[in-house]
């Protein structure tokens, strides 16, 4: 990717992209929420069909609000374009079906999000795309996994169960020498603790739901890449299967983006400190947070980034899912829900995922438990999880 104008975070976050000027000198830019634009005359008219990447025509295309947002993004990532999608998935699905036709094959990472693991296994099938799933941390079974009809690498790195890594530039580095797209889900790491876009990947994937929007309020889903990547998605994918962000939504990432810096900073340090506590805790078997030296891969973690946010994982001394369960069930500040990266603090206890009809168990251990970790008083959670684990 080209290397973009060092631009301040700050800067990034609070002004880059709003051209106040053009709507009377508000300090947050308006929700433009029309769904079409009108011209002047028809030359201008024209244009706008010609290039709806550039010009204000359909809000399926291209919008002013979401533009500011798109603008933002780009940068964050250090790289020349960002495309917006009404959700995670929908962008990693575009992304990926942009760039593979029927008999080529892909590789992807075990275990990675499960909306990408149906991509690749349930829906892209049905079409004649196969695939092979690789060890990410192994870079010998990724290269020898290569086929002639190979067109992408889907990474997720970290991933956001247990947190392994892949090394970000062997990864560019074999995709480039081999004419493969390279694809992350940067979901866990934020575009403020890593940018894979310095280490040689191509298409930058952002779950904005996540930490971006910071509130717990918004789905949505982003791309980051080269101007040609993101002009190849948006002629295509973006605009015929129409799974675009709104305007509203886009404001609302656009507000949580002011206090990215904030609040990326005080989940990380808090998780660091939770994650010692509960290494040294008798009741606890393990701990699974990238930063910590026991972590397998501590040295690749700290080369790849610059923090690792508020989400880890780890494994309570329990002979059953019962006692599991009542460990979690006793937590009084932590709430059992899905996703990451608002205020609040959340668990899930792998435990549930157990013995359900029809399906089987899951490849993680009954005892696992995730944790994200939001903006409340470290020592506030530490005294709930004691107290919860005294009671086991």
């Amino acid at each position: 990717m080209k290397d973009q104008p060092l631009i301040p975070i700050s800067e990034i976050l609070t002004h880059l992209g709003e051209d106040r000027d053009q709507y009377f000198n508000a300090v947050s830019p308006p929700i433009i929420q029309s769904s079409n634009f009108a011209f002047k005359d028809t030359a201008s008219f024209r244009a706008a069909f010609l290039n709806e990447r550039a010009h204000h025509l359909y809000t399926r295309g291209n919008n002013p609000t979401t533009e500011i947002l798109r603008k933002k993004l780009a940068a964050l990532e250090k790289t020349e374009d960002a495309l917006v999608f009404a959700s995670g998935a929908a962008a990693m699905t575009c992304a990926v079906l942009s760039n593979v036709n029927t008999g080529d094959h892909i590789i992807c990472v075990k275990n990675p999000y499960s909306w990408t693991n149906k991509l690749v296994t349930r829906v892209l099938t049905r079409f004649g795309i196969t695939h092979t799933f690789v060890a990410g941390h192994d870079i010998v079974e990724i290269e020898k996994a290569i086929q002639p009809q190979t067109k992408v690498l889907i990474l997720e790195s970290p991933n956001s169960i247990t947190f392994g890594i892949q090394d970000l530039s062997e990864c560019g580095r074999i995709c480039r020498a081999n004419n493969i797209i390279s694809i992350i889900d940067n979901s866990y790491a934020s575009p403020l603790f890593q940018n894979p876009g310095d280490h040689g990947i191509d298409i930058i994937m952002h779950t904005c739901s996540k930490y971006l929007n910071g509130h717990s309020d918004v789905v949505a889903g982003a791309l980051c890449g080269s101007r040609k990547m993101m002009d190849q998605i948006f002629g295509s994918e973006l605009m015929t299967l129409g799974s675009i962000l709104s305007p509203h939504d886009a404001s609302l990432i656009i507000r949580g983006l002011r206090t990215l810096q904030i609040r990326m900073k005080r989940v990380n340090d808090t998780a660091i400190q939770i994650a010692k506590f509960l290494e040294a805790h008798p009741k606890v078997e393990r701990v699974i947070h990238p930063f910590l030296p026991s972590f397998p891969q501590n040295q690749l973690a700290q080369r790849q980034m610059t923090g690792a946010g508020g989400l880890f994982s780890f494994q309570v001394k329990a002979a059953t899912k019962e006692v599991v369960n009542k460990f979690v069930d006793r937590l009084n500040c932590f709430l059992l829900a899905v996703s990451w990266g608002g205020h609040e603090s959340l668990v899930i206890p792998f435990s549930i995922f157990y013995d359900i009809p029809g399906k089987e168990n899951p490849d993680y251990p009954f005892n696992l438990i995730r944790l994200y970790i939001g903006l409340e008083d470290p020592d506030y959670l530490i005294a709930d999880l004691t107290q919860a684990l005294d009671k086991i």
